[in-house]
């Protein structure tokens, strides 16, 4: 059966609130990227050990499982040209974490795309290091018993189905969690000029998926920005994408990654609000796409857990 789970700081800062969106959708556990706990804010394998180990005992006091950690390991902020002892340190400080909470999966990406000062890709994609180092994460927290799931996004391994394909010939037993939202806005290096597309993204990765994150959206060129939609609304053909999961009898977590009300990488839709506004609405509209998830996988055909 699929679980639903969803990357909570979505909801909100605080881990409080998180859970109070997950426990409102009848969900039992979180994706956990960002938490604020007493004023301290940061990833979860990051933040200090007291606001972890607070992090653990207000989780256990809900109830609320931890599905993965959306790690920052590897992601498009961190350069390929990077020290490999910053990424080493990361490794280090998240598996016993993920080890306290029970938790199985971690996300991951290859490294940022390098560009020149013009903003095009470098020819020099450094590519050999790429995959030393993600044979490397993916050793470690495999013989840790974890698993690596790496994101199709903005970092090489997402920068085309031929770089999928790369990838996973490079690293023998690669995992990944697919976002059906990322081709929306994520050039296709394999035909330049075009975006994404989702459908052959997922084609690509679906032999080696084992976690899903939903999100949708429009591609915009007037802002040279994708404009987020609720889930089936956007170019990222996520029914027909969730009826192929469904029919292809898929059984881990489909997460939900909205972008609708706030987004991670930049300025939300709701920036023009009050901090209040503004976090009554991420609450929201995080909960209504939820529950708009839910009766799309129900719609086809989906069994729930």
């Amino acid at each position: 059966m699929i679980k639903l789970t969803g990357i909570a700081d979505e909801a909100g800062a605080s881990l409080d609130v998180q859970i109070k969106a997950h426990q409102e959708l009848g969900w039992d556990s979180i994706e956990s990227r960002v938490i604020e706990i007493d004023g301290v804010k940061g990833n979860l394998h990051e933040v200090p050990e007291a606001t972890f180990e607070k992090a653990c005992e207000t989780l256990a006091a809900a109830n609320m499982k931890v599905s993965g950690f959306g790690s920052i390991i590897a992601n498009w902020a961190h350069k390929i040209e990077d020290d490999f002892s910053i990424t080493d340190a990361e490794i280090a400080r998240a598996i016993p974490r993920m080890q306290k909470l029970g938790t199985k999966l971690i996300r991951v990406m290859s490294y940022a795309v390098r560009k020149d000062e013009a903003g095009k890709d470098l020819e020099d994609q450094l590519a050999d290091e790429r995959i030393k180092r993600m044979r490397e994460i993916n050793k470690r927290f495999n013989d840790a018993g974890l698993t690596v799931v790496h994101e199709n996004c903005m970092n090489w391994g997402g920068m085309s189905v031929s770089y999928v394909n790369r990838m996973n010939e490079a690293v023998p037993g690669i995992k990944w969690v697919f976002d059906t939202g990322n081709p929306v806005f994520i050039d296709d290096r394999d035909r330049p000029g075009q975006k994404q597309d989702a459908w052959e993204m997922y084609q690509a990765i679906k032999p080696h998926m084992v976690h899903i994150h939903v999100k949708d959206g429009r591609w915009n060129k007037e802002k040279n920005d994708a404009d987020y939609t609720f889930p089936g609304e956007g170019d990222g053909q996520v029914e027909k994408i969730l009826s192929d999961v469904v029919a292809s009898g898929y059984d881990g977590y489909i997460s939900i990654e909205p972008h609708v009300a706030v987004v991670f990488h930049g300025a939300g839709a709701a920036d023009d609000l009050s901090p209040e506004a503004k976090a009554k609405e991420q609450y929201d509209s995080y909960v209504k796409y939820g529950r708009q998830l839910e009766t799309l996988l129900k719609k086809v055909g989906a069994q729930l857990a």
